[in-house]
C-alpha cells in the first residue's frame, strides 16, 4: 500500500490514533529495542503473535483450491487449476502450485487451514472490510484496533506490539496506546574508519565501571543486531523498487512489499529476546480483478517463500518455537469468474495458522458451490472465533474483554 492509500484507508477506518500513526509518531530504533531486550528480556516461555495481512482480497478459491469439484470448473473454466495441477492436502482440496514449501509444513502437521471464515453482512469494499478485520467490529465502526485494545489492556508500553511495516495499521491503535513502528529502512550504522571506530567501543575494557560496561555492550549488541538482520534490511531495500512495479499488475488495495525482508526482521527480533508479544506484517497486491491466475500465484509464491524459512528458523530457537503466524485477507473472490480471468470481490475466505504451537489440519466447513449467497460463499466460521483463540492461547488474554464479549474459540487449534 502507498502511503497516499494507507493513509486514506488509515483515515476511513475511523481509528482515533489514524493521524498519528500515518505520520509514523511511534517509530522506536533499533536501540530502543535492544535496550529493552538486555533490560526486559522476552522470556523464553511466553508465546508471540505474528500477524501478515494480505491486502486486496486474495482469492481463498485458488489458494485452497477444491478442483475435484464440478461446480468449481464449471464457474471458472479459465481460472481453474486441474486436480494434477494442485498439491493434494485431502477432502478434495489442494494448495496452489506455487505454495511448496507451505504444503511441506502441512505433511510436518505444522500448518492449519480454517475453512470459510468470514462475518455477516459482507461488505465488498476494501477499506470498510479490512477495518471490520482489524478491529472486529462487525456491526459498526469503533475507533480502536483488536490488538490496540490488547495493547490498552495489558499495560502502557507500545514495544509490547511492533509493526514492521512504514506506518501502523489500525488493529494496533488502542485508545490509550498505539504499538510501535520499525520501518525496514530503520537500521543503519557508520562504516569507513569512523564505523570501525564506533565498533570498538563496543569491546569490554579491563577496570571500567558498570555504566562503562553497560554502554559497551550496548554498542556490542547493536552491533550484533546489525549483523544479524541487516542484510535482510538491505536485500529489502533493493529489492522494493521492482516488487512494487510487479505488484501494480495485480494491486489497487494496497499492502507492502518485501514479505521476506518483514519476515526475517521479525525472527531477528524474537531471537534477540525483544519482549514484544505481537508482530504485524503485510503482502499487499491481491486485488486481482483481471489475468488473476498468473498474477496470484507469484504472490502466492511469494508468501510460501517468505513463509517457510521464516517457520524453519523459528522451530530452532526455544523463542520461536513459541511463536504463531496468523495470515488472513480482507475477503475472498466471488466464484464465478468475470469476463476479464479475473475474479471480483467477494466473501469467505481461508484464514491460515503456523507453527509449532499449532495443530495441523483442517478446522470449519468447506463453503458449499451450489449453495450460494448471492453467488458468494456463505462463511461459517466468524473470524472473531480465530481472534479469540489466539489472544487466549497465545497472547493469555481474556478474548471476551478484547472482542467486545465474543469468547468462542476453535477447540484443538493451538497446543497448550
Amino acid at each position: 500500500m502507498d502511503n497516499l492509500t494507507r493513509r486514506r484507508f488509515l483515515t476511513l477506518s475511523g481509528v482515533t490514533a489514524a493521524g498519528a500513526l500515518a505520520a509514523g509518531a511511534t517509530q522506536v530504533n533499533w536501540s530502543d529495542l535492544m535496550a529493552a531486550a538486555v533490560d526486559d528480556p522476552l522470556p523464553s516461555d511466553q508465546s508471540v503473535l505474528v500477524v501478515i495481512t494480505l491486502y486486496g482480497g486474495n482469492d481463498g478459491l485458488n489458494t485452497v483450491v477444491p478442483a475435484a469439484d464440478p461446480a468449481y470448473q464449471k464457474a471458472r473454466p479459465d481460472l481453474a487449476y486441474q486436480q494434477n495441477e494442485v498439491l493434494d492436502l485431502g477432502d478434495g482440496l489442494g494448495l496452489n502450485p506455487g505454495m511448496k514449501g507451505l504444503k511441506g509444513l502441512w505433511d510436518d502437521k505444522r500448518l492449519a487451514i480454517v475453512r470459510g471464515v468470514g462475518y455477516p453482512e459482507p461488505d465488498r469494499s476494501h477499506f470498510r472490510s479490512m477495518a471490520i478485520w482489524q478491529t472486529a467490529s462487525p456491526k459498526s465502526p469503533i475507533p480502536t484496533g483488536w490488538l490496540g485494545r490488547w495493547l490498552d489492556a495489558t499495560g502502557a508500553d507500545p514495544l509490547r506490539a511492533v509493526s514492521v511495516e512504514s506506518t501502523l495499521p489500525p488493529l494496533l491503535a488502542g485508545e490509550t496506546t498505539a504499538a510501535a513502528s520499525l520501518p525496514l529502512r530503520g537500521l543503519s550504522l557508520l562504516d569507513g574508519a569512523l564505523g570501525t571506530a564506533y565498533a570498538a567501543l563496543g569491546k569490554p575494557s579491563p577496570g571500567e565501571g558498570h555504566w562503562q560496561a553497560r554502554a559497551a555492550k550496548s554498542v556490542l549488541d547493536l552491533q550484533n543486531a546489525t549483523q544479524v538482520l541487516g542484510k535482510a534490511v538491505k536485500s529489502g531495500h533493493e529489492q522494493e523498487d521492482e516488487d512494487d512495479e510487479e505488484r501494480t499488475k495485480g494491486a489497487s488495495a494496497g499492502g507492502t512489499s518485501q514479505l521476506g525482508a518483514q519476515l526475517e526482521l521479525i525472527a531477528g527480533l524474537i531471537e534477540a529476546g525483544v519482549p514484544t508479544r505481537a508482530y504485524s506484517a503485510s503482502l499487499g497486491g491481491f486485488d486481482t480483478h483481471a489475468d488473476e491466475r498468473g498474477t496470484q500465484q507469484r504472490l502466492l509464491t511469494e508468501l510460501d517463500g517468505a513463509l517457510t524459512p521464516f517457520a524453519q528458523r523459528l522451530q530452532k530457537t526455544d523463542r520461536g518455537k513459541n511463536a504463531v503466524v496468523l495470515v488472513y485477507s480482507e475477503f475472498g473472490r466471488r466464484v464465478q469468474a468475470n469476463g476479464s480471468d479475473g475474479t471480483d470481490h467477494g466473501t469467505a475466505g481461508p484464514v491460515f495458522l503456523l507453527g509449532e504451537k499449532v495443530s495441523g489440519g483442517f478446522y470449519g466447513n468447506q463453503p458449499s458451490l451450489t449453495d450460494l449467497s448471492n453467488g458468494d460463499l456463505k462463511a461459517g466460521t466468524d473470524f472473531r472465533d480465530v481472534y479469540a483463540t489466539v489472544l487466549q492461547h497465545v497472547l493469555g488474554a481474556d478474548p471476551a474483554q478484547i472482542l467486545a464479549g465474543h469468547q468462542t474459540t476453535i477447540d484443538g487449534l493451538l497446543r497448550a
